[in-house]
């Protein structure tokens, strides 16, 4: 039990960076820099979306308190944008607006587990998803799984049920995929809903890169499947379909007498998220469709140059690029190398063990944070550094 000056011991191994030893030569950098390791749009939002056009002048007590489930028009826009997705009629309690998909898994863990519990982390994965479950006391147990899916030999449902024991009580999924730009095909999802239904565990749908498909057609996504609707908590964020990062807004959906054991714990720990800014998530859920189909394809093109740069295929969704450095690391066996090489050109990237314990030589890079013509500029710089680093280059 801590005492003063210590902190809780819960949260002794959380920070509030990613980079380690990076971090220092990103603080000296002089010069202009292009941040692909912050998953982020360069697009501003809709129009109507924006903070500058939610006036008090037409909403009275713009800046009152919202109602704890949520702005009751932003309520019935995630219904209607649901129902539209996947023809799914969600009961209305079945919904809980949070302040960004962040809070709505930290408040999510609150609810639905308790100190010692284990949670299943397929990896990589975002970064925060680690922190968030460790600072209730729970388990992260990593499970590297998205970099290998779809390699010959490798068995899904084996390495699920390898790393499931008395204590596991939910499985944490994030299709489009963060950082791999995977999307769950519809075996793969019900190897985990076999899994899942199996061990009666509670499957943690993290929605963030929902509408963010880089192909011709939209995926399923998991939390709307038979197998799996009944056991599913789906987290959804207008931070990176809708460019709203900074107004905070996201929204639960479940089963409703979770959601309600969340709100709950919503009420006691966040009360509300900002009401002028649920009144542009309801107009971007909307009227936002063609705003979406102009940053998709701009994503789309964004990431097929990104991919020919690093020689890799495309991603299938999402903003990013997970790739292994190895081949620039001249043996090194970690990316500090190319990553503080990169941060001389001014090219900012994520080390792939932000990710996860087994990708320390991996890196990950967002090809939306930045217009076209600042990522040609960024990709060219990159393959500057990477055809100096590779074997038989001027380094």
């Amino acid at each position: 039990m801590p005492r003063f000056p210590a902190a809780s011991d819960t949260n002794r191994s959380l920070t509030a960076g990613v980079f380690s030893a990076v971090a220092e030569r990103v603080r000296h950098y002089q010069g202009p820099a292009y941040r692909l390791h912050i998953g982020d749009t360069w697009r501003e939002p809709l129009l109507a979306a924006r903070a500058e056009s939610q006036r008090t002048a037409d909403r009275p007590h713009l800046h009152t308190y919202s109602p704890v489930q949520g702005e009751p028009e932003l309520v019935d826009a995630i219904l209607r944008r649901v129902a539209k997705r996947t023809g799914r009629q969600l009961d209305r309690d079945a919904v809980q607006v949070t302040a960004g998909a962040t809070g709505g898994l930290s408040v999510l863990c609150q609810t639905l587990l308790d100190p010692g519990d284990e949670v299943l982390l397929p990896a990589p994965f975002w970064p925060l998803i680690r922190g968030i479950i460790a600072s209730r006391g729970a388990v992260p147990v990593q499970v590297p799984l998205f970099d290998r899916l779809r390699a010959p030999g490798f068995d899904l449902e084996q390495a699920l049920e390898a790393a499931i024991t008395e204590r596991t009580a939910a499985i944490y999924v994030n299709s489009p995929h963060n950082p791999t730009g995977v999307i769950l095909d519809d075996a793969e999802a019900a190897v985990i809903a076999k899994v899942a239904r199996r061990h009666d565990l509670w499957v943690l749908s993290d929605e963030v890169y929902e509408d963010l498909w880089l192909g011709d057609a939209p995926h399923t996504p998991l939390w709307a499947r038979d197998d799996l609707f009944d056991r599913t908590i789906a987290v959804h964020s207008l931070s990176k379909g809708y460019g709203l990062a900074g107004a905070r807004v996201g929204y639960v959906h479940g089963p409703v007498p979770l959601i309600r054991a969340m709100r709950a714990v919503h009420t006691h720990q966040v009360y509300g998220a900002a009401r002028p800014m649920q009144l542009g998530a309801a107009r971007a859920l909307d009227e936002g469709d063609a705003w979406l189909a102009e940053a998709r394809a701009s994503y789309r093109d964004a990431a097929a140059a990104t991919a020919r740069t690093l020689g890799v295929p495309a991603p299938e969704g999402g903003t990013f690029l997970f790739f292994d450095a190895s081949p620039w690391l001249a043996g090194a066996d970690n990316a500090d190398p190319l990553l503080l090489r990169c941060v001389d050109e001014g090219v900012l990237l994520t080390p792939g063990a932000a990710s996860g314990e087994a990708y320390p030589t991996w890196v990950r890079l967002c090809f939306t944070t930045v217009p076209p013509d600042e990522l040609d500029e960024a990709l060219a710089r990159l393959r500057g550094v990477l055809g100096e680093l590779a074997p038989g280059g001027a380094a």
